[in-house]
C-alpha cells in the first residue's frame, strides 16, 4: 500500500503549536457500554464497551456539573472526557463481561486489550489562528453504524507504528513484528461559534477542507487527535467492539470527546497553539 496521508500546506497565518494532555491508558479500568453524548440517561446505550481516559465520572447519567466536579486521570487537571470502543483479542479468552450487556450477550467477545499508549493532542489550523472551544463542547468523530449507514460520516484510521503515512479505513492492519497497531481519530476542527452540541451531534462542528480552511460561518478550534496503540502479536486476530449488526467492521471505529477543560486551561492551550509552542 502506498502512502496516502495528505496534510494541507501551512499558510503564513497558521497556528503551528500543539497542546497535549497526559491522561494515561485506562489503567483504572473505567469501562461501560454507555454513550452520554448520543444516548444520555440510557444504560447500555452504545451496546458495546468503551475505554475511558480523562474524566473519572463519565457514564450515561453524567451531567455537565457532575463532570466539572469529578476527578481526572489527566496530569494537568484537564477534566475532559475521552472514550472509544475497546479492542478485543479474538483468542477464545472469556472476558469478565462475557455474559453482560455491551459484552458477550451482544457479540462483543474476547479479551479486552489495554492500550500500550493513548495520546491526547490538540493542534492548530494550517491557515489561521484558533479560538477557544466552549466548555462542554461535545464532538463525535466517525460513525459507529457506518457498516449499515454508509461511509458519509466514517472517520476510521488504522495503521501500524512505523507506517503511519499509510492509513486504512475498512481493513484491520497486519503489523509486522515489533510494530504496534494504531488507531487515530482526527476530530472536526471547525465550530459554528454558537452551539456546544446539535440534535444529530454533528452539525455544530465541521471538518476543514483539503486546504485546511473552515466552511463559511465556522471558526477554527484546536483539533483533537486521539492516538491509541496496542501490542498485538503478528497473526493474532483482533476486532473493535460494535453494535451487534455492525459486525465489528473496522470502518465503524469512532472517538468521542466532551471538553471539560477549565476556561484558564483552554486559554493556555489556545495561546500555546497560536504562538507555535509545544506544551503539555
Amino acid at each position: 500500500m502506498r502512502p496516502n496521508v495528505k496534510n494541507p500546506r501551512t499558510r503564513a497565518n497558521a497556528s503551528r503549536g500543539t497542546f497535549s494532555s497526559r491522561c494515561g491508558r485506562n489503567e483504572n479500568k473505567h469501562f461501560n457500554s454507555d454513550n452520554v453524548i448520543v444516548a444520555p440517561g440510557v444504560s447500555n446505550g452504545a451496546h458495546h464497551m468503551h475505554d475511558y481516559v480523562g474524566n473519572r465520572d463519565t457514564d450515561a447519567f453524567s451531567t455537565n456539573d457532575g463532570l466539572a466536579a469529578a476527578g481526572t486521570t489527566c496530569t494537568n487537571g484537564d477534566r475532559s472526557t475521552h472514550y472509544w470502543p475497546v479492542l478485543r483479542l479474538q483468542d477464545g479468552t472469556k472476558e469478565v463481561d462475557a455474559d453482560q450487556p455491551g459484552g458477550g450477550t451482544e457479540g462483543n467477545i474476547g479479551r479486552i486489550l489495554r492500550p500500550a499508549t493513548a495520546s491526547i493532542t490538540f493542534r492548530g489550523s494550517a491557515v489561521s489562528k484558533v479560538v477557544e472551544m466552549p466548555r462542554f463542547l461535545r464532538i463525535i468523530t466517525g460513525d459507529a453504524k457506518s457498516f449499515t449507514n454508509g461511509t458519509a460520516n466514517a472517520n476510521a484510521s488504522w495503521s501500524c507504528t512505523g507506517f503511519e503515512n499509510r492509513q486504512l479505513k475498512d481493513k484491520y492492519p497486519l503489523c509486522p513484528k515489533g510494530s504496534k497497531v494504531v488507531r487515530t481519530f482526527k476530530f472536526q476542527s471547525c465550530w459554528d461559534g454558537k452551539n456546544a452540541d446539535s440534535a444529530n451531534h454533528r452539525t455544530h462542528v465541521a471538518f476543514a477542507d483539503a486546504r485546511g480552511a473552515c466552511p463559511s460561518g465556522f471558526k477554527a478550534i484546536p483539533q483533537l487527535i486521539q492516538r491509541i496503540t496496542y501490542k498485538v502479536a503478528p497473526g493474532s486476530l483482533f476486532a473493535v467492539d460494535s453494535f451487534p449488526e455492525q459486525l465489528h467492521k473496522p470502518v465503524t471505529d469512532h472517538g468521542d470527546f466532551i471538553n471539560v477543560m477549565s476556561n484558564s486551561l483552554m486559554r493556555k492551550a489556545v495561546k500555546c497553539i497560536n504562538t507555535a509552542r509545544r506544551c503539555g
